[in-house]
């Protein structure tokens, strides 16, 4: 069942016995993975861009009161809608999500150089726009750290259909830690839906993944969960950087 991010379509899950003890059975093994490595490598950090599955990860480490500092990265060019989120987390939670912004001088250079939406011209353009606005504050938020945690799914894109649940990331010399990876779409949102997890009210419009708003967009019905992100390059291309292997 694919659920296209929908207020509407989030209501009509079917929450049965099987599957809430899916959930229970693979909420237990992120808490599982989570916690053996707090105990191997103790400096443990959770890069949370505020979608579904972070949500759904945020709610397992609070409740669960896991020692992961969570961090996210301001581009400063979120939508509102994140920024609304950020502060309804802290709110529900009572913990500060810790923010990292780009170097604004390199902000300046990118923007007086190539324009302001100047990623929209090349796929060149817009790697390098992500480099400042997301991978240089990430390499930052990582600094020192061992683990770090990520929200990736394997049925995401056809860029993470080979997803592991843990493996060594060698840009950062750091573990990295996917605890969702096989979770389904159907599963994110029923345990959202079981456990009241707040999530971004764009989802409500049919934005199944969220980023910067400029390269965000609404998707059709049928169409892949995304194809709203950087909808005008090939799907091949689709990452960031923050992921690169």
């Amino acid at each position: 069942m694919m659920i296209h991010a929908n207020k509407k379509h989030i209501d009509k899950i079917d929450i049965d016995d099987e599957l809430i003890k899916i959930i229970d059975e693979k909420s237990k093994n992120v808490i599982s993975l989570i916690q053996k490595n707090i105990e191997k490598y103790s400096s443990v950090a959770f890069a949370n861009s505020l979608g579904a599955e972070d949500m759904v990860l945020i709610d397992l480490i609070q409740k669960n009161k896991l020692s992961v500092e969570a961090f996210s990265i301001d581009t400063g060019r979120l939508p509102p809608e994140t920024y609304n989120l950020i502060q309804k987390v802290e709110d529900k939670y009572q913990f500060k999500i810790k923010l990292y912004f780009p170097d604004y001088q390199k902000i300046e250079s990118y923007v007086n150089t190539n324009g302001i939406n100047a990623f929209y011209n090349s796929v060149d353009l817009r790697k390098s726009c992500c480099a400042i606005r997301k991978v240089e504050p990430l390499n930052r938020a990582l600094k020192d750290k061992k683990v770090w945690i990520t929200g990736m799914r394997q049925e995401q894109s056809q860029t993470r259909f080979a997803l592991k649940e843990e493996e060594f990331d060698e840009v950062h010399q750091s573990q990295k830690l996917n605890p969702l990876s096989t979770w389904s779409e159907l599963e994110v949102w029923a345990y959202i839906k079981i456990n009241d997890v707040p999530y971004n009210t764009l989802h409500d419009q049919f934005y199944p993944s969220i980023g910067c708003a400029p390269c965000t967009r609404a998707i059709s019905a049928g169409e892949d969960i995304r194809a709203g992100r950087w909808w005008w390059e090939d799907p091949q291309n689709k990452e960031c950087g923050l992921h690169v292997k």
